[in-house]
């Protein structure tokens, strides 16, 4: 278990699997726990969780299939615990729910509980629901940088570097982000899109600081902030955005932004991995 993982959360626990209404399972993490360790910071942005598998019955007991996204802004004071979120989505399926408009209400009410700021549903019937798949934008970095050789497998801003003082506005992307959960140890993997505008960026530098992270213990919000936050501290650019695209896990994935200039990524997209 990582050394700023929380405790009292429900992952890696044996747990029950309710089918009725149950908000309290909502579990929140501070998100000072990862701010801290990454020191001076400065970004805004969102956390967009993808949900894939909700369900609830109307007023006439028959079941409703449903899909869509919360997003959370960086400024909450909180996360919400995938796992929690999980177990919260799945205690609606015997709940009986009016409308998709009423499902909305009803989990961006706890879902802002839990984080302590207001959070955006934006959900609907899987038979209206359109979310296309969307291939990373940008040039991506092991297409180009195939034959570079690695051996750091734990976050190490010192591999960052500029490759000439020439000013560029570029974007760069890589499939090769991989992170471990902070308490179970189990494997999170990502797309990751770095839009920027300043020094040109040495790209198989940025390749192999994004290999680091391989072994490392951290939550997905974690792991966005701090490469925005390295990235900013040794290159400095004059404008930074960090998208982390991450693979889904119980029905859920989510995608991390983090940025100087923007609060969402435009637009935001749905990697075919996830």
């Amino acid at each position: 278990m990582s050394a700023c993982a929380p405790a009292g959360t429900l992952l890696g626990q044996t747990t029950e699997y309710v089918d009725t209404y149950r908000p309290d399972l909502l579990t929140p993490i501070p998100r000072s726990l990862g701010r801290d360790a990454i020191g001076v910071h400065d970004f805004r942005g969102t956390d967009v969780w993808r949900l894939y598998e909700i369900t609830w019955i109307n007023e006439r007991g028959l079941p409703v299939a449903a899909a869509g996204e919360i997003r959370v802004p960086a400024t909450s004071p909180c996360i919400v615990e995938s796992k929690s979120l999980k177990l919260y989505i799945g205690s609606l399926t015997q709940t009986k729910i009016a409308s998709v408009e009423e499902a909305a209400r009803l989990i961006a009410r706890d879902v802002s509980a839990c984080v302590g700021a207001p959070v955006e549903v934006l959900i609907d019937d899987l038979a209206r629901w359109e979310m296309p798949v969307t291939r990373v934008p940008g040039i991506v970095l092991e297409a180009e940088c195939g034959d570079l050789e690695c051996s750091v497998y734990e976050p190490d801003a010192s591999l960052l570097k500029a490759a000439s003082d020439e000013v560029v506005e570029e974007t760069l992307s890589s499939n090769l982000l991989r992170s471990r959960c902070p308490v179970t140890g189990q494997p999170d993997h990502a797309s990751i899109v770095i839009s920027y505008h300043g020094r040109r960026i040495d790209r198989r530098a940025l390749l192999a600081y994004i290999v680091s992270f391989r072994r490392h213990q951290g939550f997905h919000e974690q792991c966005c902030e701090q490469i925005h936050a390295d990235i900013m501290r040794v290159l400095a650019p004059e404008a930074l955005s960090v998208n982390c695209c991450f693979t889904r896990r119980g029905g859920i994935d989510i995608s991390p932004f983090r940025s100087t200039v923007a609060d969402l990524p435009d637009p935001v997209i749905r990697t075919p991995r996830q």
